[in-house]
């Protein structure tokens, strides 16, 4: 891309951020430019997100129902994965699917449930009384 045709369009980050490319000039070098965005990358992160609440809202249903248990709402809504929990609780993958389970998670220790609580940014009794207002 040539350092005149850096995207600038207006978006929502717009007046947060710039973003850093980097370009030909003239000479055909390399050199950075700053963009302000460009719509279709705007776009798609729009959609994205939209793509992550939709999920976490059909995360909190599967809890409500008794489905799954809030450890699962909760990853989603920090936006982790299995292997992502399991290293920042070391608890094995496969224990974490178990957690997940409404049985397994209503028999957990407090002191596990600390743990993921810990992670989470929450407290225990955030973590075991999730209700419709998450």
């Amino acid at each position: 891309m040539k350092k005149d045709e850096v995207p600038q369009d207006i978006t929502f980050l717009t007046k947060i951020t710039k973003e850093l490319c980097y370009v030909k000039n003239e000479t055909g070098k390399y050199e950075s430019a700053l963009s302000t965005g460009w719509q279709v990358k705007h776009e798609a992160l729009v959609e994205a997100w939209e793509d992550i609440n939709k999920n976490n809202e059909e995360a909190l249903k599967a809890v409500l129902k008794g489905e799954k248990s809030p450890i699962y709402y909760f990853m989603l809504l920090n936006l982790m994965d299995i292997s992502l929990l399991a290293s920042y609780t070391g608890f094995w993958k496969f224990t974490i699917r178990r957690h997940m389970k409404p049985a397994i998670f209503n028999k957990l220790s407090n002191k596990k449930l600390n743990i993921y609580a810990k992670v989470f940014d929450i407290s225990v009794e955030q973590l075991k009384n999730i209700t419709k207002n998450e």
